[in-house]
């Protein structure tokens, strides 16, 4: 246990932090979730919109520091490409 009141209080802010980092990765999944939930329904719109959303939720994760901004550029490529996916699909089901 720590003894100085510094290292008492510098405890107490990783507690916070780490509380803090938590919520937002968790936030950050849902939103990639209710991405992938999405392509199942096939409605374009939809989809754009999830994919907007989850991007946006990214992007406030990198600018926060809770993710790297590599790990979110890998995240934010793969879930454009299921987006082009589908889109190419769609297309040569027309």
């Amino acid at each position: 246990m720590a003894n100085t009141k510094s290292a008492k209080k510098r405890i107490s802010i990783i507690a916070k932090r780490t509380l803090r980092n938590k919520m937002i990765k968790s936030r950050v999944k849902t939103f990639i979730s209710n991405f992938n939930k999405s392509l199942a329904t096939g409605d374009i719109e939809t989809i754009k919109e999830k994919l907007r959303l989850a991007v946006k939720e990214l992007d406030k994760a990198a600018t926060k520091g809770v993710l790297h901004k590599n790990t979110v550029a890998r995240k934010k490529s793969r879930l454009y490409a299921k987006f082009n996916a589908l889109l190419k699909s769609a297309a040569s089901n027309e």
